[in-house]
């Protein structure tokens, strides 16, 4: 009358809990409870992580913890694999910019290479020769003479220095 059926027994859920530092599973009645001083509870699956955890020993480092094994990407190989699905890839092609519109984007794009090679190269000669332009009338230009920093500066009065003193009172 006791007995449980395989299929009832694979139906009972248990509730367990899983150890802070080893990421082990707890089972109802074992494991060991920490309260800290301010109330957090840690549960440890054995005095062996219980030991570790008050020694400050890091998880990640640990072979055999949780933590090391998600860190290192140790058995995630099935899950992977189950998961990978496509992404869904926004296509910026059709989409209009803030500078031009749809319709300017798609013209530009179905132009033939050369014409928009040649379009290139004028808008850079064009450029260079504004460069040139602005050299040529830089160096037309009367260059100032010298006059302005010599005012600016009147010779006769220096500064006055500073009266001795200091921190240590050396005026007193």
């Amino acid at each position: 009358a006791g007995v449980l059926s395989p299929s009832a027994a694979a139906a009972m859920v248990v509730k367990t809990e899983v150890c802070v530092f080893s990421g082990a599973r707890i089972y109802p009645g074992h494991g060991i409870t920490f309260v800290r001083q301010d109330n957090k509870a840690f549960k440890f699956v054995s005095a062996k992580t219980k030991c570790y955890f008050h020694n400050r020993w890091n998880p990640r480092k640990l072979a055999w913890t949780q933590m090391y094994r998600r860190l290192h990407k140790k058995g995630t190989l099935e899950e992977a694999s189950k998961k990978r699905t496509r992404k869904v890839q926004k296509s910026g092609a059709n989409q209009a910019v803030v500078g031009a519109s749809l319709e300017l984007i798609k013209a530009k794009r179905n132009q033939k290479p050369e014409v928009r090679a040649a379009a290139r190269e004028a808008a850079l000669r064009e450029v260079k020769e504004r460069n040139r332009a602005k050299q040529t009338a830089k160096k037309s230009a009367p260059k100032p003479t010298g006059g302005a920093k010599a005012q600016a500066a009147p010779m006769g009065k220096q500064p006055k220095a500073p009266k001795g003193g200091g921190k240590k009172g050396g005026g007193r």
